[in-house]
Parts: structure tokens; C-alpha cells; sequence
């Protein structure tokens, strides 16, 4: 029956939700951490200024932005408030598009420094900057997808921002800083990105001055995004297989290379790209979870079991793994482990509905109805509209004979989907 089937595995990609622990409400983000957000402000050879960005003050007193602000100045002025400072450069990446200024002068406070790595999709974020030259101007939007990078995730989102807002901050619910906000246009699609804030801590490592290459990391994982955007795998994986040829130990490129494989169905390349991906960086946990899924759709059910594993050796909190680890135990019949491996899921990741309704399947086929009803009816509190969730808790009903509870859930059904409806009558009503 297809309702008790396990719902399909997915790849690391953007389908991640989870709650934070202490959300604040924008006013108090921006509160928290607006006087810490400066103007950054090129000007040229004459004096003028040619161009403008934002800046986030760290700790220790430099000015975190983005490359590109700066590329073409003679001058920089940050401006805290309309007070001017001059600024020099101090450390530089430009093929991360990360930047440091140095502010001898400006005092200002400074912010908490978060990470990329506890986001999920689905997260809200808060961009501070100067959008069009409007200073201080907060937007808010959620993480829209995550890309695992060197060090973190880069990140796509929905909050709004404009030129000027590049180099500006992007906080999370707790007030930390999680990025530095970018702004890029592809192809007359407007995709906002934020570079993550680990890569700011890793800039006097890769501190170069020398001007920017003809294609930097950032603005291939930008055309990269874009391309998935617009489904155009066939491109993607052309993109890909040129930064291998250019960069062979670009992990980023592997992994790029391997989405796109699995949406095109070739799962044997798929594996190949992961595996290269793993040759580089053993230690990159959604290469093991998405390589695990490709096994998973070659029916190596043994090896998927390992590669699960595995992401689960290099991060414990993996929800997603520990999901896809329970949906291959389960159809290895091992239902122990399948639920073990569900309620980890579930107590990282309380209010994922999947998680809720996937268990309660493995429940039902340990002769456990009534934990499968329990399992059922917290999927639907969190989405009531889940149709093969109230189909299969009538299924637990009609195997306890509580024949009302199997009445309600028909009329529930009826109103939801009518054609699952008549299938549930059919099966469990009709005499």
C-alpha cells in the first residue's frame, strides 16, 4: 500500500526546518546589533566618492565587508552614524569576496559572533545595511537554501537587499552575526546570497593582495545557485566539470557535480562525483548523507546504511541523517533500529512532520498501533492537511476496531482529498 511506504528520501539540499532556541523579534535584533553596522564609502583619485557599501564591526575593531566594495578605491570613509573615519585595507580574499578594514580612529561596539553551521532552510534571518544609500535599513527573510562550502555554508535568502547592501550583516534570531550580505544578478533572476561568517575568521590565512581571478569561488557558486534555480542541470553540470578541470581537488565543485547527476536520475555518477568529493574532504558530512541516498536509489541498502553512518560519526545532530538512516532500517526490516534512529531525528528536530508520520509506520509494522497513533497525530498537529498521515491513522484505528475514530477520519479525508477518501471507504468501510 503506498501510504506505508517510507516517505522518500531526500539530499541535503533545501529541505531542512527547525526552530531556534531564543528568537528575538527584529526590533530587538536591530537594536542588539544596528550601531554596529557602518556606511562604507570609495572614493577616487580626486576625492569623490564612486561608490558605497556596508561593514560590520567585529571584535577587535576592524570592519568586516566585502571585496568588491573596496576593489576600485584610492580612499575608504566608514561612517558610523555621520561621523567619518578613514580606513585602510587589512586583510583581503578576494576569491571568497571577504575583506577587513582597518578603523584606528572609530570606537564603536561590537557583535556576537554566530555560525552558518546550526542554520537550517527555513531559518529567519536579518539583513542590516545600506541598501541604495539608505542607511541602516533592516530587512527580513528566511534561508531560502544552503550550499556546504569550506568552513561553512553559504547561504541564499529571501531577504530583501540592494546594491549598497553588499557587506553588510545578516544575523540570525539570537542577534549573531551569520554572514555578510552580497547582492548578484543572473540571468534577470534577483538571487540574494550571504558569504558565511567563518570565512571571516580565516582571513589573515588567506590574506592576498593581489587582485581578484577571472572567476573567483564566489561568483561560480553564485552562477552555480542560479542554475539550480532554473533546473538547468544539464548547464550545472557543465559548470561543474569546468571548475574540475580548473581546480580537480574542489570539493564544492564535486559536490555541485553530484546534485546534478541525482536530478538527472544517474545515480553511478552521482556516487563517483561524492566519492571524489570524500577523496578530498573525508570529514564532509552531507557528501556522506547525499552519497548514502544514492545508494539508497541503486537498492545498496548495506552501504547506504554506512554512508549514514558516517555523517552521523562527523555530526551527531544531523536530523536529515538520522531520518534516512530510520527509512533504510526500516526497509532492511530492522524496525528497532529504524525507530531508535526516528526518535533521534525527532529529538533534534521536534516538529518535522515526515520524521513524526515515518515513525509512526515503523511503529505499526512493530505491532505497535497505539505508539503509531500517537506518531500519526503528532504529524498532523503539525500539518493537518497530511493526507497519507490520517489515512494510515485510520489504518491503526480499524486494527484496534475503533470504528468511529475510523468514520471521522473518512469525513476528515473527504474534505482533504476525495479521491484517498474513496480509496480509505473502499478499504475500510464498506462491508
Amino acid at each position: 500500500m503506498r501510504r506505508s511506504i517510507i516517505v522518500a528520501l531526500v539530499p541535503f539540499l533545501s529541505f531542512l526546518f527547525s526552530a531556534n532556541a531564543i528568537a528575538m523579534t527584529a526590533a530587538e535584533v536591530f537594536e542588539k546589533t544596528s550601531n554596529s553596522v557602518v556606511v562604507v564609502k570609495i572614493q577616487d583619485e580626486k576625492g569623490n566618492d564612486i561608490a558605497l557599501g556596508s561593514g560590520v564591526v567585529l571584535p577587535g575593531g576592524d570592519v568586516a565587508s566585502n571585496c568588491h566594495v573596496i576593489e576600485k578605491a584610492v580612499g575608504i570613509t566608514v561612517y558610523q552614524g555621520k561621523k567619518g573615519y578613514h580606513a585602510v585595507p587589512h586583510y583581503i580574499d578576494y576569491d571568497r569576496d571577504v575583506c577587513s578594514l582597518s578603523v584606528p580612529d572609530m570606537k564603536a561596539p561590537t557583535i556576537s559572533i554566530g555560525s552558518t553551521k546550526t542554520l537550517k532552510v527555513g531559518s529567519r534571518v536579518y539583513a542590516i545595511g545600506t541598501p541604495q544609500g539608505l542607511t541602516l535599513t533592516l530587512s527580513e527573510g528566511i534561508i531560502s537554501s544552503l550550499r556546504p562550502v569550506d568552513g561553512g555554508q553559504y547561504l541564499q535568502i529571501t531577504a530583501p537587499i540592494s546594491p549598497g547592501s553588499s557587506g553588510g550583516g545578516l544575523f540570525d534570531e539570537e542577534g549573531r552575526l551569520v554572514g555578510l550580505t552580497t547582492f548578484y544578478l543572473a540571468d534577470g533572476q534577483q538571487l540574494n546570497f550571504a558569504v558565511p561568517v567563518e570565512w571571516i575568521s580565516e582571513l589573515s590565512n588567506r590574506h592576498k593582495k593581489d587582485s581578484k581571478t577571472a572567476e573567483t569561488s564566489v561568483e561560480w557558486i553564485d552562477k552555480a545557485i542560479a542554475l539550480q534555480e532554473k533546473k538547468d542541470w544539464r548547464k550545472l553540470i557543465d559548470h561543474a566539470l569546468k571548475r574540475i578541470k580548473a581546480l580537480p581537488r574542489s570539493a564544492v565543485a564535486w559536490y555541485t557535480l553530484g546534485l546534478a547527476y541525482d536530478e538527472l536520475g544517474q545515480h553511478a555518477k552521482e556516487i563517483e562525483a561524492y566519492q571524489q568529493v570524500l577523496r578530498i574532504n573525508p570529514e564532509y558530512a552531507t557528501a556522506w548523507n547525499n552519497l548514502g541516498v544514492a545508494y539508497g536509489e541503486l537498492g545498496q541498502h548495506a552501504k547506504e546504511i554506512e554512508a549514514y553512518q558516517q555523517a552521523l560519526r562527523i555530526n551527531p545532530e544531523d536530523a536529515m541523517a538520522w531520518r534516512n538512516l530510520g527509512k533504510v532500517y526500516h526497509k532492511s526490516g530492522q524496525n528497532d533500529k529504524s525507530i531508535d534512529a526516528f526518535q533521534q531525528a525527532l529529538r533534534i528536530d521536534p516538529e518535522y512532520a515526515d520524521t513524526w508520520f515515518n515513525l509512526g509506520i515503523a511503529y505499526y509494522h512493530s505491532d505497535q498501533p497505539t505508539k503509531a497513533i500517537e506518531a500519526y497525530q503528532q504529524a498532523l498537529r503539525i500539518n493537518p492537511e497530511y493526507a497519507d498521515a490520517w489515512f494510515n491513522l485510520g489504518i491503526a484505528y480499524h486494527v484496534l476496531g475503533q470504528t468511529g475514530q475510523v468514520n471521522e477520519i473518512y469525513k476528515r479525508l473527504k474534505a482533504i482529498d476525495p479521491k484517498e477518501a474513496d480509496e480509505f471507504f473502499n478499504k475500510f468501510i464498506l462491508p
